[in-house]
This record gives C-alpha cells, sequence and structure tokens, in this order.
C-alpha cells in the first residue's frame, strides 16, 4: 500500500510498505477516507516541530471506515465510520494519575512520535476510535479533531459568561475556538492580519474583529472592553511577538492561553504577568473531549459544514505543502482525500 513519509526535514516522498497487520493491541483495521493537514504537521515538513521523530508518516486529523476487527472488539463493526484519537498514554505517572493524561510524561502523538494517517489502511485500538454523526462528510469529519482541541483550550481558560476573549489569530484553528466558544461567552474578538478570515468572522457573528494590518492592537482592545482588555486571550498566531502581546493587552486577573510549540526564545514582560496577576495556561492536543465534539456536531450546536477550504489527493500531498507555503489567504483547513 502506499504511504507518505516525511524522511527528513523538507523532503516528503511516496512509498510502497506493507499493510498493517492486526494484533491484541491494534485490533481495528481502517481504511483512510480523508486526513487534515495541521500546523503540526507542516512544522513537522519543515523541521520546526521539536517533539517530531523522523522518518515520519504524518497525519493525526484521521476519518476512515473500519474494514476489519481483530479478537475482543465488540464496539465496532466493518463499516463503520470512524475518527481516531491521537494520544497514547502511560496511565501511571503523575499527570495521568492527575487526570491530564494529554501531557503524559511519556506521551506519544500519532503522526509525530509513530506513524499516523498519510497511509491508505492504518491498525489502531478500539477504545481510541469514535463514531463520526451521519450527516458530516468524509472532508469535514476531519474537523473533529481540531475541534477536540478547542474544547480543551476553553476548558483550560475558564472561560465564562461574563469574560472577553479575544482569539489572537483567526486560521483554522482560531475559527474552530469561536464556534465552541460561543456557546460559552457572547464577547469575542478576531485579531488577525487578513482581512478575508475577519470578514469571515463578522459573517459568522462575532462580536468584534481587529484588522492588524491597520489598527492597532491594544487601542482597539481598549475600545472594545471599555478600557479594561479581555478577559482571556488565546494566542493561536503562535509567532515571536504574539506571546508578548496576548500578555500586554490581557486584563488584570485573566488568562493567557499558549498553543505555540516554538523552541526559539521570546521575550515576556514579567512585571505585566505579576502586576495584573494573570495565569500563563499551555493547552496541548485534548483531554477526553471527542465524545464532547460529536455531541456539539450532532446536537447542531457546531456546523463544521464547507470547514475544509482545498482539497487534494492522498498522492498529491507534496502539492498541498508546497500551497500551504505560497501563504494564500484562502487556506484555512487543507484535507487530503483517499
Amino acid at each position: 500500500m502506499k504511504a507518505i513519509v516525511v524522511e527528513r526535514p523538507n523532503v516528503l516522498k511516496t512509498i510502497e510498505i506493507d499493510p498493517p497487520q492486526l494484533n491484541t493491541q491494534n485490533n481495528v483495521l481502517i481504511k483512510m477516507r480523508a486526513v487534515g493537514i495541521c500546523g503540526s504537521d507542516v512544522h513537522i515538513y519543515h523541521g520546526t516541530n521539536a517533539a517530531a521523530v523522523y522518518p515520519r508518516i504524518m497525519g493525526h486529523e484521521i476519518v476512515g471506515v473500519v474494514e476489519r476487527t481483530g479478537e475482543g472488539v465488540h464496539s465496532l463493526k466493518k463499516g463503520d465510520r470512524v475518527t481516531v484519537s491521537q494520544m497514547v498514554s502511560c496511565g501511571k505517572c503523575y499527570a495521568c494519575r492527575h487526570g491530564r493524561s494529554n501531557v503524559c510524561s511519556k506521551l506519544k502523538v500519532r503522526g509525530v512520535h509513530f506513524d499516523g494517517g498519510f497511509q491508505e489502511y492504518i491498525a489502531v485500538p478500539e477504545k481510541d476510535c469514535y463514531l463520526l454523526p451521519a450527516g458530516l462528510s468524509d472532508e469535514d469529519s476531519v474537523m473533529i479533531e481540531p475541534v477536540t482541541v478547542a474544547i480543551q483550550n476553553c476548558e483550560r481558560a475558564g472561560i465564562s459568561a461574563d469574560d472577553t476573549l479575544l482569539i489572537l489569530g483567526y486560521g483554522a484553528l482560531g475559527s474552530i475556538i469561536f464556534k465552541v466558544a460561543r456557546w460559552k461567552t457572547s464577547h469575542i474578538i478576531a485579531a488577525d492580519i487578513a482581512p478575508e478570515r475577519l470578514k469571515e468572522a463578522e459573517m459568522a457573528g462575532i462580536y468584534a474583529t481587529i484588522d492588524l494590518s491597520k489598527e492597532d492592537l491594544g487601542a482597539s482592545c481598549r475600545k472594545y472592553t471599555d478600557g479594561y482588555g479581555p478577559t482571556v486571550t488565546m494566542d493561536t498566531a503562535c509567532t515571536r511577538d504574539s506571546l508578548m502581546q496576548a500578555i500586554t493587552v490581557t486584563g488584570n486577573a485573566g488568562r493567557v492561553i499558549v498553543m505555540g510549540f516554538a523552541t526559539t526564545p521570546c521575550m515576556v514582560n514579567q512585571f505585566l504577568i505579576t502586576s495584573k496577576e494573570l495565569d500563563l495556561r499551555g493547552s496541548r492536543l485534548q483531554n477526553g473531549m471527542f465524545p464532547e465534539a460529536i455531541r456539539l456536531v450532532q446536537e447542531g450546536k457546531l456546523e463544521l459544514q464547507d470547514s475544509v477550504s482545498h482539497r487534494f489527493k492522498f498522492t498529491e500531498a507534496q502539492s498541498a505543502f508546497d500551497f500551504i507555503d505560497s501563504h494564500n489567504p484562502s487556506i484555512r483547513k487543507i484535507a487530503l482525500t483517499f
């Protein structure tokens, strides 16, 4: 069967490998239907993801159909359409014992530490599979995993109706965070350098937008918050300057949610953190959020139709990554289809 492998940074190849075999651990064989390209996949491709191990078959936004089940499988059958959790945790370390298996000390992430969904078939444990809503297309279903990440962000932030949320960077993740967070607060501001993205936010009903190509972030935040500043800022831009920007504009007693994976140092101001008693909280992956994400879709609280902006055939993965590198402003989410 065919697989797409990153042999080393910036070297992507289509290779032939043997189909996976079922065993007592990986007891469900899935025929892939679609896989999303995540920002972390782009970082792996470029060699800027510190967690990645090469060579690697990427892909953790997985959608497929059960082809065969092995011993001990009871909840799934051939033909079931599923998405797959991206994590393997030890269950024994401090983080796992305290209900935070997403930051397990021995965490392994599918498509990062071991091979993921950029291949025609994949074998996974039954417990990692989740049935997909019937009305959601294969391509749009790749968004379920990013939704779990957005839910995790909102949980880490502790958002309530009294909060004003600033989403710093309104790309694929930022837009999903808005769709999740609006069920917790109506006061959400999006800031981005791309007017096209902000137009989408306005059409989706967001409270306010800030065009960073021509507006000052701090002044605009004060304007939309009666001078106080947002009480929660989510840094989905993850640039060298965005964390400092988030700390600067967030109001007293606020929370700043950090998701970036860059290893290069960035400047922060201790006085701002201490004087405003800000909470800086990391948010990584998700922590048992797949059922909640699927519930929101099934209940009509989360609209994922047409979330994917571009589609490429699985064998055109190189073209997809080249297109991402063009930084075309129309790009939201790219799906590879099988």
